[in-house]
Parts: structure tokens; C-alpha cells; sequence
């Protein structure tokens, strides 16, 4: 793990954040309400069922989007109130995206390690190409087309790409989605060794052997934030704003008619049914 202490301020701050998307056969609400930060030094992982939401959060927490409604703050910037090219200038050089289909990510006409020198002269540092690739097992493929690597390769590309030159914060959808096991680890051991270094990461993943290495574990339902985890700490359920709790499954199931008594006993809040008598 990269640490469980608060190296810095946050660097993504996210309060109500609401996403919805409308087509001509009306709207479709893939977030609602979400509210978190993001911390420097930290390796978070996003988990979910398959519309859950996973996406949408991470596009916007890459500001490649803006949110329907709430308010979103990417190191520094308002998202929602920012203009096209502010944004655009953002991500190009303080943020690194790897999305989930990774050919929208690499150059198809130019060589990895010239694309790596491109993206680190673009964060002001150029970084270490030669060692991006490296870290993620593409060092015999410095000289090759995109044509020329495998799907798998490809995205593990893509991951070196949005590591290199230093950035700020790391965004990446399923980044070990088409990785044999040994090159998600390698994949993973880059993320968590730029998290240790002071970056922001957040990446989404299905996989067991994925979020258990993760600094910070986040599952999201229905467009909303479940429960977190945090290292050792125990699962918490999530309060949102206005005050709606958020139950894990299990525990939800132990609710079938959606109904709970809230009772406190000292600094203990219990819930029961509410046919239970005391």
C-alpha cells in the first residue's frame, strides 16, 4: 500500500455529484449524489456491478466530462465551470487517463517511446520514458507501431502513457482488464509505486486480486457510493448529504420491506425491523 496517511489536500473534491445522461427515450441517472475526495499519496479503487456508475465517476473525476448537477473540483479547477480549453490543458499536462478501450488512448502512427516523450514534454518534466515502459513489461517494445502490439500491450501502453512525466493525478477504467495475471501485477505494482510517490490514483476493477491491494476501496450501487474501506480499517456504510445511509447488500437483505428503526444507545446506533420489539 502507498500509505494511509493524508499526504496533502485533496485533490478531487466531489460534493452531490450528479450524472445523467438523456437520449429520445428520456434520462438515465448514472450518478446520484455521489460525494468524496480524492487524496495525494493514495491508490483507490472503484468496484461495482456493470452500470453501476464506475465509468461516469472516473471520466469525471478525469475531468473529461462535466457533472449534470454538484459541485466537482480537479486540482483546483471547478470542472463544471471551466472552459474548454482550461480543461483541456488540465488534462494534458497535471492528469493521466487510461480509459477502457486503450486504442483511445495511444497515437496509432507513432512508436511507443516517442509517444512517452511526447506525453512527458507535455507535463513539463519528460520524465523516463525508457523506465514507463519498463514498469510495465513493454521495454522490448520501445521501437514498435501500436499496429504492431497486442491488445494486451496496447493497454498496457496506455497505462505507461499516463504514468510518465510526474502527473498529479492518475485516472484508469479497468486498467488490467485484458492482462494475464503476471502483467497486472506489473501494471499494478507501477500504480501503487506513482501513488507512493505522491500522486493520485484512482482506478476501477472487477477483480479480487485488484481491489485487495488497494490503499482505499470504494463500491459503488445504483450510481452511489455503498461503503469504503481503508486499509485495515473495518467496512464503513456511506452518509451522504442529506442524510441517506447507505447499506451494503448483505446488511440490506436482512431489510426486505426497506424500512429501518433507528435507535441510539450512548454512543451506539443501532438499527433493527420494525417488527423487532426491543
Amino acid at each position: 500500500m502507498a500509505t494511509d496517511e493524508v499526504v496533502g489536500e485533496a485533490v478531487v473534491t466531489c460534493e452531490d455529484l450528479v450524472k445523467v445522461f438523456r437520449s429520445a427515450t428520456g434520462e438515465t441517472h448514472a450518478l446520484r449524489g455521489i460525494g468524496l475526495e480524492v487524496l495525494p499519496g493514495v491508490l483507490t479503487v472503484v468496484a461495482g456491478p456493470s452500470g453501476s456508475g464506475k465509468s461516469s465517476l472516473l471520466t469525471l473525476l478525469g475531468a473529461r466530462d462535466r457533472p449534470s448537477a454538484g459541485q466537482l473540483t480537479v486540482l483546483g479547477s471547478d470542472v463544471a465551470a471551466a472552459s474548454t480549453r482550461q480543461l483541456r490543458t488540465l488534462r494534458r499536462r497535471r492528469i493521466g487517463f487510461v480509459p477502457q478501450r486503450s486504442s483511445e488512448a495511444v497515437f496509432p502512427h507513432v512508436r511507443a517511446i516517442d509517444q512517452l516523450r511526447q506525453v512527458g514534454s507535455w507535463r513539463g518534466d519528460g520524465g523516463d520514458p525508457a523506465g514507463a515502459l519498463e514498469a510495465v513489461g513493454l521495454g522490448d517494445r520501445a521501437g514498435h507501431l501500436p499496429s504492431a502490439l497486442s491488445g494486451g500491450e496496447q493497454q498496457r501502453l496506455a497505462v505507461a502513457l499516463a504514468l510518465v512525466g510526474s502527473p498529479q493525478l492518475v485516472v484508469a477504467d479497468e486498467p488490467t482488464a485484458e492482462l494475464d495475471h503476471a502483467n497486472a501485477d506489473k501494471v499494478m505494482d507501477a500504480l501503487l509505486a506513482t501513488a507512493a510517490a505522491g500522486c493520485a490514483v484512482v482506478i476501477s476493477s472487477h477483480d479480487d486480486r485488484i481491489t485487495h491491494r488497494a490503499d482505499r476501496l470504494l463500491r459503488l450501487r445504483h450510481g452511489v457510493v455503498s461503503s469504503e474501506t481503508s486499509g485495515q480499517q473495518a467496512t464503513a456504510a456511506v452518509i451522504d448529504s442529506t442524510g441517506r445511509l447507505q447499506l451494503p447488500p448483505a446488511v440490506l437483505d436482512l431489510f426486505p420491506s426497506r424500512r429501518v428503526v433507528v435507535e441510539t444507545v450512548g454512543d451506539e446506533v443501532r438499527l433493527r425491523r420494525p417488527e423487532e420489539t426491543p
